[in-house]
Order: structure tokens, then sequence, then C-alpha cells
């Protein structure tokens, strides 16, 4: 097996706990969607072609209440800032990638392939065939997002109730699952816990700015953390 195949199969099982949280998210998408007055075309567009969750759901309820399109473009890419912090942590480890295959990286970008590929990308175990990796991971979600958002258009309204079934609790356990064995050292303890607690204290911000702000502060406060270690002798 050639390198490229070997990390781009990896890549797809690693993501594949957090494929499985983001399925009733998908199916929700789809329903919800349709419930709204989008069209079948229209709520498939939105996922083949913005792929981006939480966008799609604020565009959803945005185009349900009237907004107009440059309310819905301002606040959809509001929610989406959080995407230039991933970029910018990736981007120094793709500059040797045709700029095509760094926009299709760009596209395929999700909290969920970040969080997988993240850790691959800090690490120098094949940094040539490294975007193979990132691309097992973000195609498998890509097309489960599909997929999931057909069945929600296709058959939600044959199963009442489903955006309250409560099962929005999936994605934030996976994301736990995945964040605890990064939390290897103090300063990347201290980002993690600064973030969740920006995040709570700002919950009720509107367009999921405060998203931004928390990850903004938990990177601030562990570098601070990280600098000061390494000043005085310690490392992490």
């Amino acid at each position: 097996m050639s390198k490229g195949k070997r990390e781009f199969i990896e890549g797809m099982r690693d993501c594949s706990p957090l494929v499985l949280g983001a399925v009733p998210f998908g199916i929700i998408f789809g329903t919800l969607s349709i419930q709204k007055g989008l069209t079948f075309g229209q709520t498939m567009a939105l996922s083949l072609i913005v792929f981006a969750g939480s966008a799609q759901f604020v565009a959803v309820g945005l185009f349900a209440a009237g907004a107009s399109p440059q309310v819905l473009l301002l606040t959809t890419f509001v929610v989406n800032l959080r995407h230039v912090l991933y970029a910018a942590t990736l981007a120094p480890k793709t500059k040797h990638l045709s700029a095509k295959v760094r926009a299709l990286m760009a596209f395929v970008l999700t909290d969920e392939s970040f969080a997988v590929s993240s850790a691959r990308y800090t690490s120098e175990r094949d940094p040539d065939y490294r975007h193979y990796y990132y691309f097992g991971a973000s195609i498998l979600m890509y097309v489960n997002w599909q997929l999931c958002s057909l069945l929600g258009a296709l058959f939600g309204s044959a199963l009442p109730g489903t955006t309250q079934w409560g099962l929005d609790f999936a994605m934030p356990v996976a994301f736990i699952g995945m964040l605890v064995p990064y939390l290897r050292t103090v300063s990347l303890t201290v980002a993690a816990v600064t973030a969740s607690l920006v995040s709570v204290a700002t919950y009720s911000w509107p367009n999921r700015l405060g998203l931004l702000i928390a990850a903004v502060g938990g990177i601030l406060a562990g570098y601070l953390v990280y600098r000061i270690r390494r000043e005085g002798g310690s490392v992490g």
C-alpha cells in the first residue's frame, strides 16, 4: 500500500467517531430546512456548496425569518470566522502544495477535519503525505454530511419531532473525546479551560461570535503560559 493511500485510510479511520457524532445534525438539518420552506434542491445545495453545519442552520433560520441576502451572507461569514484560525494553523505546513490542492483543502475544512488533522500536521511523520490524511478525514465527513442531509430532506417529515429528540449531545461528546488526548501539557490544558470558560460566558452573544472570542482567548492564554514556563525552564 502506498504512503498516500495509507494516510488517507488512517484519516478516515481517525475521523469516524466525529462522523458518527455529526449524523444526527445532518439529518436534523435536512428535516428543518424542508420544514422552514426551502426546496429539496436548495437544501442539498446548501450542504453541497456551503458545507458548514452551523452556518447552514443559521442560514435556514434567517431565510425563514425573511432576512435579506446581505444579512444572511454577513451573519454566516461571522459564524465561520473561526475557520481563519484553523487555516492559519495549517497554512505554514501546506505551502509546498499547489494552489488547487490548498483551495480544495479550504473548501472541505471543518471543525472535525481540523480537530483530527491538527495533531498529524504538528508531527514530523511523512510531511509530504499529510494532506492525504487530511483529505481522508475531510472527504469522509463531506460524504456523510451529504447523505444525512439527504435522509433528513427526504424522510424527516415522516419522523415527527425529529428536532426535539435531544440528539444534539452527540457532537459535544465526540469533540470532548477528541480533545482529552491533546491535554498533555499545562499550556494546552490552560488553553482548553480558558476557551471553555469564555465560550460559556459569551454563549448568549449573537451569531456565535463568542466561539471566535473563546478560541482567541484560549490561544492567547495557552501561549502566555507556554512562554512563562519556557522562560522558567519548563516545557509545555
